[in-house]
């Protein structure tokens, strides 16, 4: 499992405590002069283990990794564990969960590690754009000059990420009532899925080498961030793509930039700590006239009520 960090914990110090509770529970694989104290002396360190992380990694990790539906029946049942004839149940429950937790530890750990060692290129500049940057930027995806609008050196690599919840953002705005919102979600999915082919990490531009530099320039990659195992997604999805994009930057150990088009998400990137790009989009024009009186639309809707208003006949929407 991906844990999830707190807002602010720093990714060395999650992996530190992880492995310092990981061997903790090895260390509960011993003889002990009964099953009643091996089952006191768990507890007592999912107690430990839970105050060591709590400042680290999210409640729902806790539960996950901590506390399970095991422990709380056996933390429920603990008054009731103490005589002889409950020895043998006792120590079964108590090793097997034991075993389950070091594994789960383990587990964690390594999905960490994994994130940590393809996440640690310095040359490389980490950005999130939500739906909006997508739909409403002048420039599609495959023309998009990233390099451009981050304000970034050539010679830096970008990270374009896109939290699961983006993509299934897009996903739904394939059927939205306008062309234009319908089309870039398309053609943003269609290129996804060119480059990645199922997979979550890839190439969008591989760049260009530069003898003179003896460097890539211009390379951008771009990886699919899913979800951890038993996350629940918070209710608005502008909010659950912040708060995505702040654990992204925990676990990447560097700043991560917000691509938006909407001042709200921009708002709310800041309040939340991020550094946040917000792109212009088409400019209105100038102010209409409030004063003249309202032109009718040109639309086919709109010929058809005046043509009904000249008749003289009752009006249809």
């Amino acid at each position: 499992m991906l844990i999830t960090p707190r807002p602010g914990a720093d990714r060395k110090n999650i992996r530190q405590a992880l492995r310092g509770v990981h061997t903790e529970a090895m260390n509960l694989q011993r003889p002990y002069s009964s099953a009643f104290e091996g089952l006191l002396t768990y507890l007592e360190w999912a107690t430990e283990s839970a105050r060591m992380l709590r400042s680290q990694i999210s409640d729902r990790d806790l539960d996950q990794l901590v506390f399970t539906d095991r422990y709380r029946a056996l933390l429920g049942s603990c008054g009731t564990l103490a005589g002889s004839d409950q020895q043998r149940l006792v120590n079964g429950l108590v090793q097997l969960e034991v075993a389950e937790r070091i594994e789960a530890f383990e587990a964690a750990v390594a999905a960490l590690d994994t994130r940590i060692s393809r996440w640690s290129q310095q040359r490389e500049h980490f950005v999130v754009a939500d739906s909006s940057f997508y739909i409403q930027n002048e420039v599609k995806l495959a023309d998009v000059d990233l390099h451009e609008v981050l304000n970034v050196p050539r010679w830096q690599f970008v990270r374009l990420l896109f939290p699961i919840v983006v993509v299934d953002e897009l996903d739904d705005l394939k059927d939205a009532s306008k062309q234009r919102a319908r089309w870039r979600a398309a053609h943003t999915l269609g290129l996804l899925d060119g480059v990645l082919n199922g997979g979550t990490h890839g190439v969008l531009r591989e760049g260009e080498y530069t003898v003179q530099d003896g460097e890539t320039r211009d390379r951008v990659n771009v990886e699919i961030v899913l979800d951890p195992p038993g996350h629940v997604r918070l209710d608005r999805p502008d909010v659950e793509i912040i708060d995505r994009t702040v654990a992204i930057q925990s676990l990447a150990g560097r700043d991560v930039r917000l691509l938006t088009c909407d001042t709200s998400q921009h708002t709310r990137g800041r309040a939340a700590g991020l550094q946040v790009t917000k792109v212009a989009t088409k400019d209105p024009g100038d102010e209409p006239n409030w004063s003249a009186p309202d032109r009718s639309g040109t639309g086919v809707r709109a010929q058809r009520r005046a043509r009904q208003t000249e008749a003289g006949e009752p009006t249809t929407s």
